[in-house]
């Protein structure tokens, strides 16, 4: 499946990594020509151990701006129940213009029940947090391109809310709405996404899960082709396997690929910049 969309790699890494090993990973998206670095939004680390070092995904992201120069920045993907959106809202302009214009602004509905039961903050069921999502986004954009904000919700309420400054990317980052939900996430993907970003699925589940979101656009009038499709991968242990993976994603039309960063970080993003120039090569079917 051909895309219109041309193909672009980013590097992640998120956790059980201190400052100096980050901005080494940031040093080399960003002189090895990649084209986007991307950190996650958890307060406490993922997998068996829940207390690997960890940092705040927004203030990480300021450090990400200040330190790289070309590469493009982003969180995939900030949960929208960690912060009112308005305050996320505010946090990404910053991020925007101390990038000079280089943020990607990821976003899902947030899933990690241990972090909201440690912290106190509010969970919820599934369809609530959809329905704070549903929200969220459009208070978000609104902040973003308009002089005042009023919205009344079942979740979120603003009055005649000021926003400035404005991003310096017109109208707005790119949006990126993160997650697999069928019904409701793939349809807020399809009112209000730039890129739908897809945390690791299989090839086989991309193309069903893109065919639902192409189903969605279709029933809102809109084109599916003006959304770019995203899938975050672990980059194997054995680096050059990476190119066979990759390619199988890119068959069904993905072009936005994050490579997850994991055993000797450092390393691993050496390698697989590296192999940079042969991952492009996948790229046959795009117009630039």
């Amino acid at each position: 499946m051909a895309s219109t969309h041309p193909l672009r790699f980013g590097l992640k890494l998120s956790q059980a990594a201190g400052i100096d090993t980050l901005s080494s990973i940031w040093r080399i998206a960003d002189e090895g020509g990649f084209d986007h670095c991307w950190n996650m939004d958890h307060f406490a680390s993922l997998g068996p151990a829940d207390s690997l070092d960890i940092f705040e995904a927004w203030t990480l992201l300021a450090g990400m701006a200040a330190r790289t120069t070309r590469t493009r920045i982003g969180c995939a993907v900030t949960g929208n129940t960690y912060r009112h959106p308005a305050v996320l809202a505010k946090a990404a302009v910053t991020v925007d213009h101390l990038s000079g214009g280089r943020l990607e602004f990821g976003i899902g509905a947030a899933w990690a029940a241990n972090e909201h039961a440690m912290f106190g903050l509010p969970f919820g069921t599934v369809g609530e947090r959809a329905d704070r999502l549903a929200e969220a986004v459009p208070i978000i954009r609104s902040l973003w391109t308009q002089p005042r904000t009023t919205f009344v919700g079942r979740h979120y309420r603003l009055t005649d809310a000021v926003a400035e400054p404005k991003p310096l990317q017109a109208p707005h980052p790119p949006i990126w709405i993160g997650g697999l939900g069928r019904r409701r996430t793939l349809r807020l993907a399809a009112e209000h996404a730039d890129v739908w970003n897809a945390p690791g699925i299989t090839p086989a589940e991309g193309a069903e899960l893109s065919a639902v979101l192409d189903a969605h656009c279709a029933a809102i009038g809109r084109d599916p082709a003006q959304i770019r499709r995203s899938v975050q991968l672990r980059v194997p242990d054995e680096v050059s396997d990476l190119v066979e993976t990759v390619a199988a994603y890119v068959a069904i039309g993905f072009t936005e690929i994050i490579l997850i960063l994991t055993t000797d970080p450092v390393a691993q993003a050496e390698r697989t910049a590296e192999l940079l120039g042969q991952l492009r090569d996948l790229d046959t079917g795009s117009a630039e």
